[in-house]
């Protein structure tokens, strides 16, 4: 078996991250997890990343940076609401292929949060910067449009927050969302 590099084993220990991340969050999630996940020592870690926070942020960064992939790909070549409904089905996909990616992104809020009512704003405008990211991405692809983008991105958030606390797509709640969007109340947990 050939041997990692360290570029390979940062992403090996990013991956693991988010799982571990989006199921016990910031705070409730310990390096040692992450680690063993990966099957390297707590020291080895700490060699490629300098402490929790920047597993943390590098973790973050992806899952955002991953989301505004999606939608590249899915909007390339349209606009409008052929650019709308090819991102909304690409983000349900990824969302039911892997859910820990959508609790990821509630834990990436969650921990946004916190760290600012903590008086850390390094990590929040990391972030926010990834996010801005997003929008922009969603933004040209409906033509520019603030409403649209604004509306895309509420129902988004929406969705995410309804397949979070487990709603069946039968649930009156989903009424009203496009087909693809009722798929996501039938993600397992």
């Amino acid at each position: 078996m050939a041997r990692m590099s360290a570029d390979e084993r940062r992403e090996s220990v990013i991956r693991a991250a988010m799982t571990e991340f989006s199921r016990g969050g910031y705070y409730g999630t310990s390096t040692e997890a992450i680690a063993k996940r990966v099957g390297v020592s707590q020291p080895y870690l700490f060699r490629l990343f300098p402490g929790k926070k920047a597993i943390f942020l590098a973790a973050s960064e992806r899952c955002i940076s991953d989301t505004v992939r999606v939608f590249e790909e899915a909007s390339e070549g349209l606009s409008g609401e052929e650019a709308l409904h090819a991102m909304a089905n690409a983000y349900t996909r990824i969302i039911a292929e892997d859910p820990d990616r959508l609790l990821m992104q509630m834990q990436v809020y969650v921990t946004v949060a916190a760290a600012e009512a903590a008086g850390d704003h390094e990590f929040g405008e990391a972030v926010r910067a990834g996010w801005t990211e997003l929008w922009e991405t969603v933004h040209l692809a409906l033509g520019a449009d603030a409403d649209e983008t604004t509306t895309f991105l509420a129902y988004g958030m929406l969705i995410n927050t309804l397949v979070a606390m487990g709603f069946p797509p039968e649930h009156r709640v989903w009424e009203g969302f496009y087909p693809s969007a009722r798929r996501l109340g039938r993600l397992e947990k």
